[in-house]
Formats: C-alpha cells, structure tokens, sequence
C-alpha cells in the first residue's frame, strides 16, 4: 500500500520522512496552517530522498506558477484542491507532461461518480472542504474506474479500516501524524511500516 505524509513545513518533517521512507511526501503552497513557500520547498528539494516523490498542493493557483514548480521538478506532482476544471488541467498536463491528482470533497456518492471522468492521472477523496483532519462516510466509495488517495483523518487507529472499506491506491496522511499540529517522527515511521509491511 502506498502511502503520502503531506503538509512538511519544518527543515525536520524531511528528516523524519527521509528515515521513514513514504511514497509520497506533500508540500502545501496553499494558504494553510502547513503553508510553505516556493524557496523552502526548492531548498528542501535536493535533501529529500530520491525515493521519495513530492507533491505540491495547490488551490486555484495560476497555471504558469503550478507549472513552472512542476517543470523546476521542485515538486514532481500537482495536487488540486479548488475550482480548477477540465481545461485546467489539460493546459497544465500540456505545460509540464506531469501527473495530476485531483481532490473531490466527498459528501454524496455522487461526488464521487462525478469525477470520475476526468483528464487528472488519479482523484484524492477527502471530507467535505478538505484538510479538516476529519474523515467522511467511507462506504460512499464504490468502484470507480480512477485510482485515488485516500484521505481525511486517517491515523493509526482507523487506517487498516479504512483500507479495507475502500481499497484506495494510496493513503494520504497529515494531522493523523502530528502532535499538538507538527509532524511526529514516532507516528510517521509505524504508520509507514505498517503500510510497507501490510
């Protein structure tokens, strides 16, 4: 099972992370607690772990910004959380030649069903406005032809559930592994593990 630590902020979360091992790592450029700016994600670049890909998450960013980070390969990912359509992403697939994750806040089955059609290499279910560390009725998600992270309040009490409710291709993780809202290098290396080691 493959797994994403997101929202890094301190010089620290690399480290922990570059112990850990996840599949993915994300570096949120949109306005959050977790916010981090394009100079500290281009310096932690070359300390990140070859193994390690790094997303960028993004909400309703221009697209020559989105692309210009992606073509820098400061981050090897685009992860959208806003408006951004079709066309959006098109243009951005056409810019960069990179993959694309999409977020669909999940309220109703149909939210799901929706997205479905769509140019974005994979969706990320989350809850409802996304980043609420908060997690939504995970027997909306039925076979959908899109391989999709799964998100939203995933921590080490509820992950295997959650897995096994909705068999995502990844989970994505980042409140579920922090205390008092910093990363938590304890949390991080089991919940690693324990994805790699099933």
């Amino acid at each position: 099972m493959k797994i994403k630590i997101c929202g890094l902020f301190r010089d620290v979360d690399i480290d922990y992370v570059n112990e850990a091992l996840p599949d993915y790592i994300g570096f949120v450029f949109a306005k959050s607690s977790r916010q981090v700016s394009t100079e500290w994600a281009a310096a932690m670049r070359p300390r990140l772990r070859s193994e390690i890909t790094p997303i960028g998450i993004f909400v309703n960013e221009s697209l020559a910004n989105v692309a210009q980070l992606l073509n820098e390969n400061i981050v090897e990912m685009a992860q959208l959380h806003g408006a951004e359509n079709e066309h959006y992403i098109q243009e951005l697939k056409a810019l960069t030649n990179k993959p694309i994750i999409k977020a669909v806040r999940v309220s109703f089955q149909e939210d799901i069903e929706a997205a479905q059609d769509t140019f974005a290499d994979f969706l990320l279910l989350d809850n409802g406005p996304g980043g609420t560390g908060e997690s939504f009725d995970w027997s909306l998600v039925g076979k959908g032809k899109n391989p999709f992270f799964l998100a939203g309040g995933l921590k080490l009490d509820n992950i295997e559930q959650a897995i096994a409710a909705t068999n995502p291709y990844a989970v994505d993780l980042s409140s579920g592994v922090e205390t008092d809202g910093l990363k938590d290098r304890a949390k991080i290396i089991e919940i690693v593990r324990r994805m790699h080691n099933g």
